[in-house]
């Protein structure tokens, strides 16, 4: 594991981490937060597969344990179902909204901003949705972002697809929105791009880009 101190935040790379014990390390982090034993952290992982549903999908109860040979998660950040799996940069804050950016709206935008910095670096172009979270370039979704926050301390986060197999959101409806829509900054660009290089660059967004 490695970790870049940064002021206000702390970056840390869990590298491959299975979803269920991410999200089990976010609760600690989001305890130790709320009792002020750490500062502002950014986590960054990438997951094997795993469908994960935020509050506004389906009751838990009527959700399969398994779909494609993934695991299925119910959390408690916002939005409907998602996909997460190889190829996908995912990031977790866990920080002081309030402190931060002043309220939550503008966290959203910060999120999204920090996305587009980063995969401007490889000429795309991503925008705001006037209407949806995330970052979209043209029709098409290349990140996905779902937040919770407790006592304005933020936890849960951001999915960039770099080269997700984008067959796995077939399976769903991503944040409610057609699978056709998803896309990846390997399939807008043509070539290969690691996670690894993103991440350096995302974490270099989050150092550049105003909250």
């Amino acid at each position: 594991m490695t970790e870049t101190k940064l002021t206000p935040l702390a970056i840390v790379d869990w590298g491959l981490l299975p979803y269920r014990e991410a999200h089990l390390r976010q609760l600690e982090a989001l305890e130790s937060r709320l009792a002020g034993r750490v500062t502002d952290t950014v986590f960054l992982v990438e997951h094997p597969h795993v469908y994960t549903y935020g509050r506004a999908a389906q009751p838990p109860r009527s959700m399969p344990t398994q779909l494609r040979g993934a695991e299925c998660v119910a959390v408690e950040r916002g939005g409907d179902v998602t996909y997460h799996g190889p190829g996908q940069l995912v990031a977790y804050p866990v920080v002081d909204v309030r402190a931060l950016t002043g309220d939550l709206h503008r966290f959203l935008y910060w999120l999204e901003e920090v996305i587009i910095a980063t995969i401007g670096h490889w000429g795309i172009q991503g925008v705001h949705h006037p209407t949806y979270t995330g970052v979209w370039v043209g029709e098409c979704k290349i990140a996905s972002i779902g937040v919770a926050v407790r006592k304005w301390i933020s936890y849960h986060g951001i999915a960039l697809n770099v080269s997700t197999d984008l067959s796995y959101f077939s399976a769903v409806d991503p944040c409610g929105l057609p699978a056709e829509v998803m896309t990846s900054m390997e399939k807008i660009t043509g070539r290969a791009i690691a996670v690894d290089e993103v991440k350096e660059t995302y974490a270099d967004a989050l150092r550049r880009v105003n909250p």
